[in-house]
């Protein structure tokens, strides 16, 4: 009998902490402007001309206006953006309320973030029809009863799907199944795809690579040689292959993590990275400690209302140096936060390799790496004779709210 073929959603919420501002204020008053048709945007401080972009319209798209950028820059590109704080409550009654319609479709729903989730829509035919039927349904239903609008993206596994959600908005439905990516797929731009972030996008082009279909036809060996472990990995992304990088479930090899949850609501970008670097540095003690390094790592956020996310890259070196593990943890931090209050933060190490591992120096490296380690080793051995507190970095002396060695850490 011939295997059935695997289908997945990716629903994403359009322009989501806009939308459903927008859709209580029509709630309230149907004269109301519907703040997805002008220039508007959520979050900081119009009037301090502080804070940061959470979410923006369409319209303020089109002014190169960018979610996660300061309000100031927002202002100077679109003086008449109209501007509104955040309302945390709200989205997270909407985000629920999404979820209890996609959980009428399929039993098997994977929220990945307050507006996203993973169907397996799998051996569902007969009940909601074709696939792009079924999204659809879903699209209709979401409309209807919550009035804001949903991209869906359909294909045979997460990467494919999700790459499809990202397509034309908003309130689309995409396909992007195997025999589609050369189409679809391989013009894109190679920053396009999941998982290449900006340093990553110069080294390819470094190569002659632009394109995602570029990368897909390059000799995988010679993108190990360049990248790494992630050359590999974004390899296999670029031919429609989820790698491990974009898997959900628990690696086999073991990982060394450490998480804390904190006492007090965590709202602002500058505590959480700071909760951040005392995570990345026990992880980084540990791995040192253990004769460790390591080639991945995640994040992980739970929110006031205890929904967990997660986020996970393959770094493009080895290493145990606490600098390096905080940076590509504050870079997923960023990918991930959706800005609700957070209540539990989480580091964890894995794809763990040998501490001789080699690292692969570019011909002007300027990061001095070997000092790097030399400073890490000897606040190890400071703290290993006189206590975890004897040293610590100066950015924990004025928050006395946050410990700069939290926890207890974990083997995973």
């Amino acid at each position: 009998m011939e295997a059935q073929q695997k289908i997945i959603f990716h629903v994403d919420v359009n322009s989501a902490f806009l939308s459903w501002e927008a859709v209580r204020r029509l709630k309230e008053d149907q004269a109301a402007i519907d703040l997805r048709e002008i220039p508007a945007a959520i979050g900081g401080d119009r009037a301090k001309r502080r804070g940061v972009i959470l979410a923006k319209s369409i319209p303020a798209k089109r002014f190169g206006i960018r979610t996660g950028e300061p309000v100031v820059d927002a202002l100077r590109k679109c003086p008449e953006l109209y501007l509104t704080g955040a309302d945390f409550k709200l989205y997270t009654q909407y985000s629920r309320a999404l979820l209890q319609i996609l959980s009428g479709y399929t039993p098997e729903v994977e929220q990945t973030s307050i507006d996203e989730a993973f169907l397996n829509m799998t051996g569902t035919k007969r009940l909601w029809g074709e696939p792009v039927e079924a999204a659809r349904r879903i699209q209709e239903e979401v409309s209807t009863k919550l009035g804001f609008t949903v991209n869906i993206g359909i294909s045979v596994n997460r990467l494919l799907a999700k790459m499809a959600s990202d397509f034309e908005k908003p309130n689309r439905v995409h396909t992007l199944f195997p025999e589609e990516i050369s189409q679809k797929m391989w013009p894109l731009p190679v920053s396009e795809l999941f998982f290449v972030g900006r340093a990553t996008t110069e080294k390819l082009h470094q190569l002659g690579i632009h394109t995602i279909g570029e990368l897909a036809r390059a000799d995988v060996g010679m993108l190990r040689s360049h990248l790494k472990k992630q050359g590999e990995a974004i390899w296999l992304c670029a031919n429609g292959q989820d790698a491990s990088v974009l898997s959900y479930e628990q690696e086999e090899s073991k990982g060394i993590g450490n998480s804390t949850t904190i006492a007090f609501d965590v709202t602002d970008e500058g505590t959480a990275k700071l909760v951040l670097m005392s995570l990345t540095e026990t992880v980084g003690a540990r791995l040192r400690r253990e004769h460790r390094k390591t080639e991945g790592l995640s994040v992980t956020i739970r929110n006031q209302e205890f929904q967990t996310s997660s986020h996970q890259m393959v770094l493009e070196h080895a290493t145990n140096i606490t600098q390096e593990l905080y940076q590509s943890a504050c870079r997923l931090f960023d990918e991930l936060w959706d800005g609700s209050p957070i209540r539990l933060l989480g580091v964890t190490a894995n794809r763990l390799a040998g501490e001789n591992e080699a690292r692969q120096l570019e011909l002007f490296e300027t990061v001095d790496y070997e000092k790097m380690e030399r400073l890490d080793k000897a606040m190890d051995a400071i703290r290993s004779r006189y206590g975890s507190n004897a040293v610590k970095r100066a950015s924990f002396l004025t928050e006395e709210r946050i410990d700069a060695m939290p926890g207890k850490q974990q083997d995973r």
